[in-house]
This record gives C-alpha cells, structure tokens and sequence, in this order.
C-alpha cells in the first residue's frame, strides 16, 4: 500500500492537488475490497472510512459529537469526483448529511482551513484530507487485519507500475 500512500505524499508535493485527491479516495474503496472482496463498492468503502477515517472527521461541537464527513458521504464524494468531476453529491444514492463539497489549496500563510461545514457543504484543504487518508491506509496496511493471509495474497495482486530499465519480465 505504501506505493499508493506515497503517490498521494509526492503529489501534494508538486501541489498536485487533483492527483493526490483521486487517488485519496479511491484508497478506501481499494482497503474495503482487500477486507471483504465480495461486499459492494458502496457498503465495503463506507465500512473501511467508517473505521478508518471517520474517527479523524468526528468531534465534539458545542458539546455534542459531529462528524463532519461520514463513510457514505465519502463514497458519494468519491462517485461524484470520479465518474462525473463533481463536488456536488446531492444525486449520489450514497449521501448521508452533506450536499456538496469544496476543497481548498494550502493556503500561502501557512493558515489551515479545513471541517468547515455550513449547512450541509463541507470545505476541506486537500492537503490535509489526502494526508488523513494516507496516514489511515498506512495504519490499516500495518494492523492485524491487513495481516491476514487472505488479505496479504489479495494484496499481492493490485496494480503495480514496475521498472524497465533492466528488462521488461512478465
């Protein structure tokens, strides 16, 4: 997983935003599928960021828990940014509490906007986001559940783009 994770790391980088972002979320989706390969996109990926990222999105606001950003509005996010360029995620089957999103770059001065919601949009600064996502795939790649056998062989089959400087081998 870390060729995946420092994919993400590199293209914040070069403040390749759209990059890191695309593949941030399709991390969840691709650690579902090595968890439980026979659940749905939607189900496996909601149930991986539920446990994985949420727990990051999740706080208490004026004295009550809030998440920000749930598994299912995630996987909305992620169908809509894939399939379409979207942020808006208000026609995504998938949506549980938000409309749409908004990510912003880094700003220069070194200031951090980000779990800002206002209704129900969400702004997020991508650097922070993709960085969240990385570092839960980095845990889950290093805990007991991506240990498992079965999930260590599945593992062994994701996409790898290899080196041909000394030969290409099949």
């Amino acid at each position: 997983m870390e060729r995946f994770t420092g994919s993400i790391r590199t293209a914040l980088r070069a403040n390749d935003w759209y990059g890191a972002l695309t593949t941030a979320l399709t991390l969840p989706d691709i650690c579902g599928r090595m968890e439980t390969p026979t659940e749905g996109s939607n189900k496996r990926y909601a149930r991986w960021f539920s446990e994985w990222v949420e727990p990051v999105y999740t706080m208490e606001v004026g004295g009550q828990r809030h998440t920000f950003l749930s598994g299912n509005d995630c996987y909305a996010l992620r169908c809509s940014l894939l399939h379409e360029g979207g942020e808006n995620i208000e026609e995504q089957r998938a949506r549980e509490a938000l409309d749409d999103f908004h990510f912003i770059m880094p700003p220069p001065n070194g200031s951090c906007f980000h779990k800002i919601q206002s209704g129900q949009s969400l702004l997020l600064q991508v650097d922070i986001f993709c960085n969240d996502v990385a570092d839960a795939v980095d845990r889950w790649a290093a805990s007991d559940k991506a240990k498992e056998i079965e999930v260590e062989q599945r593992m062994q089959g994701l996409l790898q783009i290899r080196d041909v400087s000394n030969g290409i081998q099949f």
